[in-house]
């Protein structure tokens, strides 16, 4: 039980540090600026509600996907850990991957519909973006039913923080200040980096355990 609790705060720490939704919250009130207090739940639900089912589809499919094409675990925990470290790294030195947020362009033209940016950008890629599948399907992939039910469960969990964050944030925004926003993303970024430069140790040693096999 010890163990599960364990594996459980940890899965959720890694998709807080993935999702980032402190960070996140600036990017939302600028994509709901001007929208009533209806509207802006709504946008809110919406977009995490299908993040929800995005990183569920893969936390499930993420072996049947594997067969399917002929992957390894061992090339997507590489591949998906540079991914991931290269969100962190830009995160450390301030900027955003372009892996993990949208261009000017893309948030241009989705203010253009006030429910439109429930799907793109905040859904995808900004909530579920590649980085946070990639989580999704290692922690998943790697275990067996148990581990699929707690990756789905914290991120229910993470979902709902996230909401609660995104309806009250402008009043989140001024508490806390932009300096520490600023700090809090680069924590995330460091924290970010470790998880993809693990995901990549355990990938490398899982290719040379089957190449040695």
């Amino acid at each position: 039980m010890e163990s599960l609790l364990l594996h459980a705060f940890t899965v959720f720490m890694g998709f807080f540090a993935i999702m980032n939704p402190i960070a996140n919250v600036p990017i939302f009130l600028g994509l709901t600026r001007g929208d009533d207090e209806q509207t802006t739940s709504a946008v809110a639900f919406r977009s995490l509600a299908l993040a929800f089912l995005i990183v569920t589809l893969f936390s499930v499919a993420g072996k049947i996907i594997f067969e399917l094409f002929g992957l390894t675990l061992p090339a997507f925990q590489i591949t998906g850990g540079l991914l991931v470290f290269l969100i962190g790294f830009h995160m450390l030195q301030g900027t955003h991957s372009s892996v993990q947020h949208p261009s000017e362009e893309d948030k241009r033209k989705s203010r253009e519909a006030a429910l439109g940016v429930a799907v793109s950008p905040l859904a995808m890629p900004i909530l579920a973006g590649p980085g946070t599948i990639a989580t999704a399907m290692n922690f998943s992939a790697s275990g067996g039913l148990m581990e699929l039910m707690v990756t789905v469960a914290m991120f229910a969990l993470l979902c709902a923080v996230t909401y609660v964050l995104f309806v009250f944030g402008e009043k989140f925004v001024t508490y806390i200040g932009a300096s520490a926003l600023g700090v809090i993303t680069r924590m995330m970024g460091l924290i970010i980096a470790v998880i993809g430069t693990q995901m990549v140790i355990e990938g490398v040693r899982g290719a040379l355990e089957h190449g040695g096999s």
